[in-house]
Parts: structure tokens; sequence; C-alpha cells
């Protein structure tokens, strides 16, 4: 296992990028911990796979170093990383069995044939493939050989890191999730270093120690699910994260007063702006119906019933929203007014979060 190290580390497919716009993967200077797992989460296009090619050694950055524990590997090719990838598309050898695909790793570095076995058994169990062993790949259905694909990238103990890049696409939505378990089972069994390229929330949030999320080529907060619910560092990830994602919307601040659309919002703490674009982020469980009263104009476009809870998607002002509300409760009749849980508010100048300057009853 290894700490991975991200040394103004960039990279455009342009011979010769002429500004920021032009690089495919802006600038990173990140540490990824030794043992730990971590999802790269974005939407297409965003540098994803990028990144993951260029920490395997598949693609050579435009300028910058990628470090294992403090080794230079940049110019490092992938068999001398000892990494195992796994790809969106299963990589199998048709004309071997299942046994063989799944011990080729392991015998191709000299190990001995009964840790072979042992090993290769162990990891058929895990991904439910102990009855095919004796079965050539080539007859297969994708996702057992995205199966196969899996286990070979496991089967070996002694990797610096593990790289998973969409691996179960090709995958049933029943067995995503039990792979899904069983990759967090095999983390906390063997501490490798993990990290599972998706655009995904679900799968990124409930695989990963940190979730990583880009965006436009760049990192914008690397956090815990929670830490990226709560305190979304970019509007995107408050959009990208969250079902629905969080309702932004066009504001003026000033000290601990916001005003939407003339109505005033209290935001719980002093924020410090200056002259960018401001904007109040709010998710969906923090939202209120009011009938009549104080509170932010909004008008009931539909109500969604989705079983464990209803979402209200309203019109505030001609914006876009959403309010959750619990499965056992009614939107009250005559919601003309909206109002915000001042510990659910986050303020953004030009899409990045403004750090509060004091909380609570600190800034009264």
């Amino acid at each position: 296992m290894a700490k991975i190290t991200l040394d103004n580390l960039a990279h455009s497919y342009v011979p010769q990028p002429q500004g920021e716009d032009d690089y495919a993967l802006k600038e990173l200077n990140h540490d990824w911990n030794d043992g730990e797992a971590y999802a790269l989460l974005g939407a297409s296009g965003c540098g994803k796979s990028t990144l993951l090619n260029i920490i395997s050694g598949l693609l050579h950055p435009s300028h910058g170093r990628i470090l294992f524990d403090g080794q230079d590997v940049t110019q490092a090719p992938t068999a001398e990383r000892n990494i195992a990838q796994v790809f969106q598309f299963p990589v199998v050898y048709d004309t071997m069995t299942v046994r063989d695909n799944l011990a080729f790793p392991l015998r191709n570095r000299g190990r001995d044939e009964s840790y072979v076995a042992e090993r290769v058994q162990e990891i058929a169990r895990m991904i439910g493939m102990e009855a095919e062993l004796d079965r050539k790949a080539r007859g297969l259905t994708a996702d057992a050989k995205q199966k196969i694909s899996l286990g070979r990238g496991m089967v070996r103990k002694d990797v610096n890191a593990l790289l998973f890049d969409e691996p179960l696409t090709v995958i049933d939505p029943h067995m995503k999730w039990e792979l899904r378990t069983q990759l967090k089972q095999l983390h906390h069994d063997f501490g490798h270093t993990m990290i599972y390229v998706t655009h995904d929330q679900t799968e990124a949030l409930t695989f990963a120690d940190k979730v990583v999320v880009m965006y436009d080529g760049r990192v914008v907060q690397i956090g815990t699910p929670q830490e990226l619910f709560e305190r979304p560092a970019h509007t995107f990830v408050g959009y990208f994260i969250g079902s629905p994602g969080m309702n932004l919307f066009d504001a003026e601040v000033d000290g601990r007063t916001g005003r939407i659309g003339g109505a005033e919002v209290d935001l719980g703490a002093v924020h410090e702006t200056g002259r960018g674009r401001l904007q109040i982020g709010v998710r969906p469980e923090f939202v209120a119906l009011r009938a009549g009263g104080a509170g932010v104009p909004a008008r009931v476009r539909r109500v969604e019933d989705v079983g464990r809870h209803k979402i209200v998607r309203l019109d505030v002002g001609g914006t876009p929203a959403s309010a959750i509300l619990p499965e056992h409760e009614t939107v009250p009749a005559g919601v003309d007014r909206v109002v915000f849980d001042p510990a659910g508010i986050n303020v953004y100048e030009n899409d990045w979060r403004v750090e509060p300057a004091r909380r609570g009853r600190e800034a009264a």
C-alpha cells in the first residue's frame, strides 16, 4: 500500500496549451493517505479517468509529479508501480478458465501453487463464482467477465493501490450492491489504498472513506459523505450530491442577513463577502413550508411521493426549488412561503463557499 501524492500535477491533450481552458486536468496538489478508500466522483468529461490513468502510468502528465510514499514514479512504467487496475469494460483471457484468469497475476509473479489455489478460491467465493471456476471465460456474460476482472484486481495482497475505473457499469443492480459491499470488506480486511472512479453518487458515498469531487478538470472538494452533504465547498458539490440536490438562490448578503427577491433570510452567522455573484444554498431537508407570515414567497408546483418521503417541487421567485417532507406529513393548505433552517444554510461567492466569520449566538 502507498500514500499517493499529486505534486503540481496537470494534463492537457493539446500539444501546446495556451491557458487553463486547454487543460483537461487542472493543477492538483493533494495527498491521498495510505490505506484509505477514495472515490473520484463527477460528471462525464470532468477529468476522473485522466487522473486515474496518470496515477496508473497509462498516461504521462503534461507537468507535475506522482509520488508513491515519497518516491517519484512519474517516469515509471505501469508494471513498476505495483498497482492493479480494473476498467469499465471487462478485460479477461477468453481462452482461459475462470480459475486461470484469477490465478494469472499470482503465477506471473512466481507465487507458490498452494498459495495461488487458496487465494483463487477465496476470491472466487467473494465474487460468487466458485461454481464457474473451471469454465472457459469465452462463454460467460459481460457481468460475469467483469466479476473476473474485479477478482483479478483483488487477488494480490501486495499492491500499492487498487484502481477501479467505473467497474460496475455492466453489472446488474443487485450484484452492484453485493460487489461494493465485498470491496469495502476487502478494504477493511487488507487495508489496500483504493481509488474508485464513478459518476454515480450512491456508489461513491457507499464505497469510500473520502469522496474526491471533480468538476471541469479540478478537484473542488475532498471529504467524507457527511462533509459533502452538510458543507459543500462548491455549488457543483451541492447540486451533484443529494437527491434532490441543493437549492441555490441568487441573493444579497449583508453580514448575518440574506435577501432573496426582497425577502430577508437569517443566515445564522456573519458572512463577509466581496463583489462576486452571491448565492444562498439550502438542501431540501432544511426547507419548511408555510402559509402566510414571514418567509420567502413560493408556489407549490407539484408533489412527488417516493415512498420514504415526499418531494415538494416549488417555484421560488422564478427559481425551481425542492423541499422534503416526511412520508406521514401532508402539504399544508395555502402554502405561499418557505423558511430555511439557518443550520442548513451555506453562502457562496462565485460558486465557492464562504466560511462564516462567526456562528450561532456569537454572531447575534
